[in-house]
């Protein structure tokens, strides 16, 4: 067993929703651990949402330090003097790395061959075939330290410690000073979870347009794009913020909205863990339905279709959407 770690190291280089339902263990280690350093291997896209948690006392690149040489990548983890490391995602390079580096406890789930190779404290689980959240998969990680019980999806949330940065938003001041219902409409997501049609999010932007709200449509540039070609959406009275926000911009803007509107994807995590209303639709197929992926937050819920859909297109209520979010947003 793992006793009194001075430094761990979390590894998890994939997308922003993974890391966000990452976040928590780090404020639970260091409210077992509260002398611990915590560093977190992330990449450059989720930069900001690592830096935005104030669990995390350094950010490690791996965009950047993926293109130095072998013998500097191991220099750049043997530097940081960690005596553990966890793979939330088992990326094979990092666990070569770290093992090469003489990290002490090397951590991963046992059922990938290299994490047998380069991993002195495998951890056995399934994550496809478990009724857990995603979240509370990651706490199997903790076993070698002796904390075998798994937190409740409402004590976890509480242990993300994200926050927003102070950045200047002066320039839509107009719509975050509004007096009326602020709402984001997340509509794209870039192919990792089923989502709504177009149509279906025009009609909930009607709604909430013809009862004053103002609404936001949130994406990349190339989102944008794609918006705009194939939908009305920019040619109604929203606020188009596609591609205008960086991402630490971005979590600011969100933190000052009233509710976000999105599938499973990772502006619904950031919405849900900066305590606004969040809203997630969701199929029922496993492993993509929201026992799962659900965000986790105080004002996180979620609508999930009766049927996984074979259009690819959720059928869930618009009306029924708005009527929800009315109710807690102006109540």
């Amino acid at each position: 067993m793992i006793q009194k770690p001075s430094h761990i190291i979390i590894s998890r280089t994939d997308s922003i929703g993974d890391v966000m339902l990452t976040l928590p263990m780090t404020g639970f280690l260091k409210s077992i651990f509260p002398e611990i350093k915590i560093s977190f291997i992330g990449r450059s896209y989720t930069q900001a949402i690592i830096e935005s948690c104030t669990h995390v006392d350094d950010f490690i690149n791996w965009d950047k330090v993926f293109k130095l040489s072998s013998e500097e990548q191991i220099s750049v983890l043997r530097s940081t003097n960690a005596d553990v490391i966890i793979h939330v995602f088992p990326e094979k390079e990092v666990m070569t790395i770290a093992k090469k580096a003489g990290i002490k406890h090397r951590i991963a789930t046992g059922r990938r061959w290299h994490s047998l190779s380069t991993c002195n404290h495998p951890v056995f689980f399934s994550r496809k075939k478990s009724d857990l959240h995603e979240s509370q998969l990651n706490f199997k990680l903790l076993r070698p330290f002796g904390i075998t019980d798994i937190p409740s999806i409402q004590v976890i949330a509480d242990y993300s410690g994200f926050q927003a940065a102070d950045n200047d938003l002066s320039r839509w001041n107009n719509i975050l000073h509004s007096p009326y219902p602020k709402i984001i409409l997340h509509t794209l997501s870039k192919g990792s979870a089923v989502n709504w049609s177009f149509a279906q999010f025009e009609q909930l932007a009607e709604t909430c347009i013809h009862q004053g709200w103002q609404v936001i449509i949130s994406g990349t540039a190339p989102e944008g794009e794609r918006i705009r070609a194939e939908s009305k959406l920019l040619q109604m009275n929203v606020h188009d913020l596609t591609g205008q926000l960086s991402l630490s911009q971005f979590i600011s803007f969100i933190g000052k909205c009233d509710a976000l509107v999105a599938a499973s994807t990772g502006p619904l995590h950031i919405a849900s863990a900066l305590g606004i209303e969040a809203l997630g639709l969701y199929s029922p197929k496993r492993p993509i339905h929201p026992g799962r992926w659900a965000p986790i937050g105080k004002k996180a819920n979620f609508f999930v279709a009766k049927e996984h859909p074979e259009s690819g297109v959720l059928e869930i209520s618009a009306n029924a959407v708005f009527d929800f979010l009315n109710a807690r947003v102006t109540n």
